[in-house]
């Protein structure tokens, strides 16, 4: 049970609870469903109970306790747990967890760089009128294509009044390169001025932007010497520890760059690619064989988990406006 797919079996508690009088709400165009944050449990969270009180007249947790009903009757699902003021936790089951993680590399190799892309915004405008300052020029393009990912369209614009207006650089960011530049401007949130320095150029740990580049430029050599060893990808299930916090954040990838376009903030993304790196690193040095070992099931498995990850660093630089590089 993919993401997509336990969003659908939401929607369809939602659904049936309305169909049985428990509920008298339109029914939402979607659900969102993502790992849990703090003080939550389980493999997914849902906040579509939040979303629904107002309109059902019911207070969340109420409503959380009526769909949790529903959701637990479902094939797959082992648990599901109401947290916070209405939040919805969800634990799948053994096999279904497992079927869940194979299901989403597979959907990530097969989206490549497009994976979290949707049709939210499908019809949807966006007018962004902005000073004449280059981090709002740099913001606004990056959020030209991060808005097209979802559907929408940009009008960018230079009349007042402003609506996009993040803090500027208290110096030239040119110096950095084309890459270190952008990275600088978009990496903080509107609200924080621009760190313009050489550390961003460093090719080491402390430099995020190094980690994610890195981490993206491994996963592509790893498929590059796979190739050579005579063996390619094949999405199955990673037993080792490092996949569980890995698999987390890919699936959140979708929910990153809808909120990223939504809010207009293109630092959530870079701060998620940031994650994901950090995520993908600890799992590569058992990608490949070593010594005498013969490639199995278990290394293609990994092979397919590290491209899934390369794809969402590529794509998230991509809209970023930053290279994704083959080699570093």
């Amino acid at each position: 049970m993919t993401p997509v797919e336990l969003s659908r079996t939401v929607l369809r508690a939602v659904r049936c609870a309305v169909d049985e009088g428990e509920l008298s709400v339109a029914l939402p165009q979607r659900v969102v469903v993502a790992p849990p944050g703090p003080g939550g449990c389980g493999d997914y969270a849902t906040n579509i109970a939040l979303q629904l009180a107002r309109p059902a007249g019911q207070p969340p947790r109420r409503v959380a306790e009526i769909l949790r009903q529903h959701l637990a009757r479902t094939d797959g699902v082992a648990d599901v747990v109401v947290t916070g003021p209405g939040f919805i936790n969800i634990s799948l089951q053994g096999a279904a967890a497992s079927a869940s993680a194979v299901s989403l590399i597979r959907e990530i190799v097969h989206a490549g760089t497009a994976y979290g892309h949707s049709d939210a915004l499908v019809g949807q405008v966006v007018e962004l009128r902005i000073p004449y300052d280059v981090r709002a020029e740099v913001v606004a393009d990056a959020l030209v294509r991060i808005v097209g990912s979802q559907g929408g369209r940009v009008e960018l614009d230079h009349r007042e009044p402003v609506n996009l207006r993040p803090v500027p650089a208290s110096e030239d960011p040119a110096p950095l390169g084309p890459d270190a530049a952008r990275w600088a401007l978009l990496h903080p949130a509107a609200h924080d001025r621009p760190r313009i320095t050489a550390d961003h150029l460093v090719q080491r740990e402390s430099n995020p932007l190094f980690r994610v580049r890195y981490a993206c430029a491994r996963t592509r050599a790893l498929s590059r010497n796979a190739a050579d060893l005579g063996f390619t990808p094949e999405p199955g299930d990673v037993q080792e520890d490092t996949a569980t916090p890995l698999l987390a954040v890919l699936a959140d990838h979708p929910r990153v760059l809808a909120r990223a376009a939504e809010h207009r903030a293109p630092d959530r993304l870079a701060r998620h690619l940031v994650t994901v790196a950090d995520a993908v690193l600890p799992l590569l040095p058992a990608v490949l064989p070593r010594g005498d070992e013969k490639p199995s099931a278990a290394h293609r498995a990994r092979l397919a988990l590290a491209e899934a990850a390369g794809a969402v660093l590529a794509g998230g630089l991509s809209l970023l406006g930053i290279d994704a590089p083959q080699h570093l």
